[in-house]
């Protein structure tokens, strides 16, 4: 039982050993295009400061600041996030450089499209 579970946990400490490179990758300032559940479009600006193992995510949309909390590494990001009585998951890849992905509302039973380009 022991051995099973040490080999289970073997991807995720060589997960977390990559942290330092990671932060270095996902954190910086992004241009925001968007879809919502609904069909809207949006765009904006997003931060990432890394945290620790985590990142602080900050978006501005219209005006509005989102505030998240993420974790991933190099390939991917997923996002906790409020904003007033909102709240949410993000989940992204990185292709080449861009992150793209998809978000609903806590809740939600539709998903949204969005997509990061390093400023």
């Amino acid at each position: 039982m022991i051995k099973k579970r040490l080999l289970l946990s073997l991807p995720i400490l060589a997960a977390l050993a990559g942290g330092a490179a990671a932060q270095k990758s996902i954190a910086g300032r992004y241009n925001v295009e968007g879809r919502s559940p609904d069909g809207a479009s949006y765009s904006g600006t997003v931060e990432v400061i890394p945290t620790g193992d985590t990142f602080r995510v900050t978006w501005v949309i219209d005006g509005q600041r989102y505030l998240g909390t993420g974790i991933g590494d190099e390939g991917f990001l997923t996002v906790s996030y409020r904003s007033g009585n909102d709240t949410g998951l993000v989940l992204l890849v990185n292709e080449n450089g861009v992150w793209s992905g998809i978000w609903t509302f806590a809740g939600g039973t539709r998903l949204g499209q969005e997509r990061w380009t390093r400023r």
